[in-house]
C-alpha cells in the first residue's frame, strides 16, 4: 500500500556509533554532524545518497524509521539509543508501507486489487527494506546477464536478467519488486515512467552471498522499459529504484504449504521463493505446489531448471492452453482436478495462496477454489477473507 504523509529517515545507531567521523567527513551534502553527544543526520538535507553507508566501520550508519514526522537535531543529540519504529507500519494508514513514491504505490495498489482487502504480510515473514533508492537517487546496477528463457520459435521473448549492485547495500526479500528507469524523455518530453519487476531471485543472490538480483522480462509492443532492457549487454549500467513491496512475501515457518498460481513472468517472485526454501530449509515440513500456466512449453519460462526442482521440494502442473492435439488446460482447470488434496491444504492454517501474473486469470482461479471448497463442504469467500487478513492469501495481477 501506498502511504502519503510518511518519511523514511535516516538515522544512527548512537549504542553502535564508535564517533569516528566517518559519517560527516564522507557526507557529499553535509547531510551529518555531531556534538558532544551523537553524530546524526539531518532530515531536511539527507538525499539518500547512501555514500555514507559502505565506509562505516561498524554499521551504526544503516538505520532507518519511517516517521509522520522526522526527528528533528535536537531529539537525535539526545538519545542513548535508537527509538522503536513507529506503529504506523500497521496501524496509521491501514496497511503495511509498500512503497512511499505516488506512481509506485498507485501501481502496486492496483496490482493488488484482487485482494478484496488491505493487503497483509505473513506474520513469520522477515521485515523488509522499502523505498532505500528513489528517481532523485536511484541505485546504478550493472548488467550481468541476459538470457533468453523462451524457446527461439516461441512468440513470446521472455529473458532472465541479472543485475549486479557492486559494492552499493541493496537488501531485497522474496516476492519485492524493483524499479527500473528508462533513459530518455516520452512524447510529452518528461522522462519516461518507472516500470515495476517482480524480483526473481533469492534475497542472498543469484548464488549466495551474491550482492545481484534477477528479474524475469517480457519484451512488449512498443514497450518502452521491457525493449530497453531486453536489448541490454552485458557491462550496461541501468538506474534503479526501491526496493517495494511489504506483503508479497514468503513465510520463513518451515511447516507453510505455500501455493503459488501464475501464468507468463508471474513466475518471478516464485522461482525467488522455490530458491530460498532450497537454500534455508530444504528439508520443511511444509511443501511447494506450483500452477503454471503458459500456451505451450516453448512459451513457458524457466522451464528446463523447473524440471530440475526435486519433487520433494516442488510439485508442478504444468497448464498448457495451445498444444496441438490436445484439450485446452488452464491454472483454474488443474485446481480443480487437485481439489481432493488443495482441500486438504485449504483446511489446514499453515497454507499460503499466492497468485501472480495476468489479472484476467483471477477471476478462473476464484471460481475454481469455490469449486473446490464447495466439494469439501467449505465456504470459500469465508476462508479466502480468514486468510488475506491473517497474511495467507496474496494477489499481484497486471
Amino acid at each position: 500500500m501506498h502511504v502519503e504523509g510518511l518519511l523514511k529517515q535516516h538515522v544512527i545507531d548512537p549504542e553502535i556509533c564508535i564517533r569516528c567521523n566517518t559519517c560527516e567527513e564522507t557526507c557529499p551534502i553535509d547531510a551529518v554532524t555531531h556534538d558532544d553527544n551523537n553524530y546524526v543526520v539531518n532530515a531536511e538535507i539527507c538525499n539518500y545518497c547512501m555514500d555514507c553507508i559502505s565506509p562505516c566501520p561498524t554499521g551504526a550508519i544503516d538505520n532507518w524509521r519511517v516517521v509522520s514526522k522526522a526527528y528533528s537535531l535536537e531529539e537525535q543529540f539526545s538519545w542513548s539509543d535508537l527509538p522503536a519504529q513507529e506503529e504506523i507500519a500497521s496501524g496509521e494508514a491501514g496497511g503495511a508501507i509498500e512503497a512511499l513514491e505516488d506512481d509506485v504505490g498507485a501501481l502496486l495498489e492496483e496490482a493488488r486489487k484482487g485482494l478484496g482487502g488491505k493487503p497483509v504480510a505473513p506474520a513469520s515473514a522477515s521485515k523488509p527494506t522499502v523505498n532505500l533508492y528513489n528517481r532523485g537517487k536511484p541505485a546504478k546496477a550493472t548488467i550481468t546477464g541476459n538470457f533468453r528463457l523462451t524457446h527461439a520459435e516461441a512468440d513470446s521473448d521472455v529473458r532472465h536478467i541479472i543485475l549486479d549492485f557492486g559494492d552499493q547495500p541493496f537488501p531485497v526479500l522474496e516476492g519485492q519488486s524493483i524499479g527500473i528507469i528508462p533513459p530518455g524523455l516520452n512524447a510529452e518530453g518528461k522522462p519516461h515512467a518507472a516500470r515495476l519487476y517482480s524480483i526473481a531471485s533469492a534475497r542472498d543472490g543469484e548464488k549466495p552471498n551474491a550482492n545481484n538480483l534477477s528479474l524475469t522480462v517480457k519484451r512488449e509492443d512498443k514497450g518502452v522499459c521491457s525493449n530497453y532492457l531486453c536489448d541490454l549487454p552485458r557491462g550496461a549500467k541501468v538506474e534503479i529504484t526501491g526496493p517495494f513491496g511489504a506483503t508479497f512475501l514468503i513465510p520463513n515457518d518451515p511447516a507453510s504449504n505455500i501455493l503459488m498460481i501464475c501464468t507468463g513472468t508471474g513466475s518471478a517472485p516464485f522461482r525467488g521463493f522455490t530458491e530460498r526454501r532450497r537454500r534455508a530449509m530444504p528439508e520443511a515440513a511444509g511443501h511447494l505446489l506450483l500452477f503454471f500456466g503458459a500456451r505451450r512449453p516453448e512459451e513457458l519460462p524457466y522451464f528446463g531448471p523447473l524440471q530440475k526442482v526435486p519433487e520433494k521440494l516442488l510439485t508442478r502442473h504444468f497448464c498448457y492452453s495451445r498444444v496441438p492435439g490436445e484439450p485446452r488446460t488452464y491454472v483454474q482447470d488443474r485446481i480443480r482436478s487437485e481439489g481432493a488434496r488443495l482441500s486438504a491444504l485449504l483446511n489446514n492454517s499453515h497454507t499460503h495462496i499466492y497468485i501472480c501474473g495476468l489479472k484476467g486469470m483471477e477471476s478462473g482461479v476464484d471460481e475454481a477454489f469455490a469449486d473446490v471448497c464447495r466439494h469439501a463442504s467449505l465456504d470459500w469467500a469465508t476462508l479466502k477473507a480468514t486468510m488475506r487478513e491473517s497474511g495467507r492469501y496474496h494477489v499481484e495481477t497486471y
